[in-house]
């Protein structure tokens, strides 16, 4: 059967525009933290928002003035936004609250948000219209800290694009603006929460100590070729609803098959055939690395209203062999140990680790990256026309390092079920065997409550 031509359509963009802070904001220089500006955290990140027309709250209302003001007296508590960062001694990143402002695309699509599907799922088609990538915009230093586009539909309805310097914040607190943005659109004077910068608090102790093992910080060299290359990739997602996580949970041992969370065993499955589907040495190590929060980690947690960047990115490392080979209980008991190393310790140690090597990035030779969104909170965000229909990373495979990474979204799909939908980037003959590899994991082994279907793959370009 053909495959139905990729959406496409004509984006009409406004010249890009600062928008200032509503009202004077200090001029003074701001240190990140030493989790903050970590070299893997030295690139913008794409965030997409799709709104539904409201009727009749919100007729009359043009979803870009509205959201252009709401911006503007957000910037006033969150200011720091509205700067600059510069880089001083041992590559430490200030920013320099300048209020220069935040870069501002007004857009229409002749497009109709039905158009996209019922299936509202990365990877988005024209989404490099719909979040125009300003030239010059996009460097680590000297540049707008948020680029925002708003594109109203044919329908009535909107999409508001968000690409953010991932060293100013984590999801946690990206989602903490984009509400309190929310919130200065329905009208209110002040953000529920304040922003509390504070990032002194996961600086480098004096002198640095490192306490711990921090393997997502290996230096490891790429000696047969195996970063993944960037041409011929395939983006696809999948969904994961109770059929397909129960399927899963038959592979785990009997002793986790109920105490494990979905996280770890989702994550040590999409570790494994990864793995496969990419057909390295079988001596090879191979990382997964997992995004841990670590908000609640510290003794006292950080204080309500930090927007910081707040988590670890702790590592299980294996042979490619051995997690070929072994059951998905060798995987999974790999990734459970790693979640549960990060401690404040665990996150002291990392400061350390970046203040004595220089910023490093995080390992990406042989490296798969998962980060849990589900609970972030972007499809919450209201500016008035309700919650969003979908919410959250524009797509899979972002980062300093391309093709490395993927998120776990929150999804309801045409039946209404709840779960999990999973971008995911590989080169495309990887694609084809991982499919394969999942499909294999879901379907078996045989049993009586054998889930009634398999994965499906919901969106490809």
């Amino acid at each position: 059967m053909a495959q139905t031509p990729p959406l496409q359509f004509t984006v009409h963009r406004r010249q890009p525009e600062l928008v200032r802070p509503a009202k004077p904001t200090p001029h003074e220089f701001k240190l990140l933290s030493d989790i903050d500006d970590q070299e893997g955290l030295r690139f913008h990140i794409p965030v997409i928002q799709f709104y539904k027309q409201r009727q009749p709250s919100t007729a009359g209302k043009d979803p870009v003035a509205v959201i252009r003001q709401a911006l503007a007296e957000a910037l006033v508590p969150y200011y720091p936004f509205a700067g600059r960062l510069r880089e001083a001694a041992n590559r430490k990143l200030v920013v320099d609250c300048t209020g220069e402002g935040v870069l501002f695309i007004e857009a229409d699509a002749e497009v109709r948000l039905a158009d996209f599907g019922e299936l509202l799922q990365p990877p988005f088609p024209g989404l490099d219209e719909l979040l125009f990538d300003v030239p010059g915009s996009n460097a680590v230093l000297h540049s707008p800290l948020l680029l925002i586009q708003v594109t109203r539909l044919q329908c009535g309805g909107f999409i508001f694009a968000l690409r953010l310097h991932h060293c100013m914040s984590d999801a946690p607190g990206l989602v903490q603006f984009m509400s309190a943005v929310g919130e200065m659109a329905r009208g209110a004077t002040a953000p529920s929460v304040a922003p509390v910068w504070e990032r002194h608090v996961l600086n480098a102790r004096t002198p640095p100590r490192v306490t711990c093992t921090h393997r997502e910080y290996e230096e490891v060299a790429d000696t047969k070729g195996t970063i993944i290359p960037l041409d011929d990739m395939a983006h696809r997602s999948f969904f994961f609803g109770r059929g397909e996580m129960k399927a899963l949970r038959r592979h785990a041992p009997p002793h986790l098959r109920d105490s494990c969370s979905g996280f770890e065993i989702l994550t040590a499955c999409l570790w494994k055939c990864r793995t496969a589907a990419l057909r390295p040495d079988p001596e090879e190590e191979m990382r997964i690395i997992c995004i841990v929060n670590a908000r609640a980690k510290f003794e006292p947690p950080l204080p309500r209203g930090y927007y910081g960047n707040a988590f670890a990115f702790p590592a299980a490392v294996a042979a490619a062999g051995d997690l070929c080979r072994e059951p998905l209980g060798f995987a999974l008991d790999l990734v459970r140990k790693a979640k549960s190393d990060v401690t404040e310790e665990y996150m002291r140690s990392v400061a350390d680790t970046m203040a004595v090597t220089g910023r490093r990035h995080f390992t990406v030779v042989r490296s798969y990256l998962v980060s849990d969104v589900t609970r972030a909170g972007f499809d919450a965000v209201d500016f008035g026309w309700g919650k969003a229909a979908y919410g959250g990373p524009a797509k899979g495979g972002v980062g300093a390092i391309p093709g490395v990474a993927s998120f776990y979204i929150p999804f309801t799909n045409k039946e209404g079920e709840k779960g999990i939908v999973l971008p995911i980037c590989l080169p495309a003959e990887a694609m084809e065997r991982f499919v394969s590899e999942l499909e294999t994991m879901l379907k078996g082994p045989p049993a009586a409550d054998a889930a009634k279907k398999s994965t499906f793959v919901l969106s490809a370009l």
